[in-house]
């Protein structure tokens, strides 16, 4: 029996702090990434921590994309799910990572269901 979904989880490691700790940076790169992958936005939400730090969701038609920002450790950890073929996680993995200024990727990706 095929996967129901996939999910990639990428730890962005040594990425630029500043871009790390803005909440419109953050959303943007993950905007733009679903967009350039050709996905399907449905809606998104986004919250600045404080001292530093941002969390966030971009619902797709194809499932989600999540991220936790560390400005203060240069790390973030992003998590696509999707449930059909659509987007290439690999290249979402690359904007994403790009967009934010990571040096160093890892992924790791999982068949559900």
């Amino acid at each position: 029996m095929p996967a129901l979904g996939h999910h990639s989880l990428f730890d962005l490691h040594e990425c630029d702090p500043a871009k790390l700790a803005d909440r419109a940076v953050v959303r943007e790169a993950l905007l733009g990434a679903i967009r350039a992958g050709g996905g399907t936005v449905v809606t998104d939400a986004f919250h600045q921590f404080s001292p530093h730090g941002v969390s966030g969701v971009v619902v797709i038609t194809e499932s989600h994309l999540t991220v936790h920002t560390w400005p203060e450790r240069a790390f973030a950890a992003a998590d696509l799910f999707t449930c059909g073929p659509t987007l290439d996680h690999d290249a979402v993995g690359r904007m994403v990572a790009a967009a934010l200024g990571a040096q160093r990727t890892e992924c790791r990706t999982v068949e559900r269901g």
